[in-house]
């Protein structure tokens, strides 16, 4: 499976962060740590997760 990876643009030029890569299912990666692969989940875990994690992030401002 191919993988687009893209970094939050919150992350601007830091190399500290993770990667995603959003396709039948998600891939996530640690950029300093690509060698040790990537955590692979379903989609709907995926979603999962973001509507747990989004509120969280808004509440704390």
């Amino acid at each position: 499976m191919g993988y687009d990876w893209r970094k939050s643009s919150h992350s601007g030029a830091e190399a500290e962060c993770v990667e995603v890569s959003l396709a039948d299912s998600v891939g996530v990666r640690d950029t300093k740590a690509r060698h040790l692969g990537q955590l692979t989940v379903s989609r709907s875990a995926w979603t999962a997760l973001l509507s747990v994690v989004q509120p969280a992030r808004e509440h704390r401002g």
